[in-house]
């Protein structure tokens, strides 16, 4: 089996992958992420999950790089990490009794032949209804700041949630795990 990298710094990521008791490095690619101008969401996180995995090949050949990036949407506005208090309030307001559809691109690259897959892996939570004191209460306890949507589903999150509906409950933490495992016996890996 080729060695397995994670291109990700993401502590989420790091826990997700260990699940599945393969031996696994990581590092931490350096890339823009920002959105292209009229870019779909589904384009946007199989792109970036993509440039990540392919980010780290030069420097890693032999290896199966993974590669994972995560929106939440709400409508048509795509929902970022909120990196400020004030921004997770409102993004949790704004989400209030509506549903958020979170996005996880996935990208599977074999550096050693150059064949890369790519997918995207939709799943849905329908919010509660929100007050404001609830919302602060909730990012104070949890400090979500570095969330897509600015909650952390493995945690107090989930009491912020009426339902949840997906194929896969570990896309929601960013890393779907039953994609991620199609992909990897594709590539021969063997998983316990």
């Amino acid at each position: 089996m080729l060695p397995l990298l994670l291109a990700s710094s993401s502590a989420y990521r790091r826990e997700l992958l260990a699940r599945l008791r393969l031996p696994f490095t990581c590092a931490s690619p350096d890339l823009d992420e920002r959105r292209l101008a009229d870019e779909p969401a589904v384009e946007l996180v199989r792109r970036l999950a993509r440039q990540k995995a392919e980010a780290l090949a030069a420097s890693h050949p032999g290896h199966l790089i993974i590669g994972s990036d995560q929106v939440a949407v709400l409508g048509e506005q795509v929902l970022g990490k909120p990196h400020t208090f004030e921004r997770a309030c409102e993004q949790l307001l704004e989400a209030s009794g509506q549903q958020v559809t979170f996005l996880t691109g996935l990208a599977l690259l074999n550096t050693a032949t150059g064949q890369c897959q790519v997918d995207c892996v939709p799943f849905t939570v329908t919010m509660r209804e929100l007050d404001r004191e609830r919302v602060e209460r909730y990012v104070q306890a949890e400090q979500p700041l570095d969330c897509a949507g600015s909650f952390k589903a493995e945690g107090l999150g989930v009491s912020l949630f009426q339902s949840t509906h997906g194929c896969d409950a570990t896309s929601l933490i960013g890393l779907p795990l039953i994609r991620l495992v199609d992909m990897l016996m594709r590539e021969g890996v063997v998983i316990p």
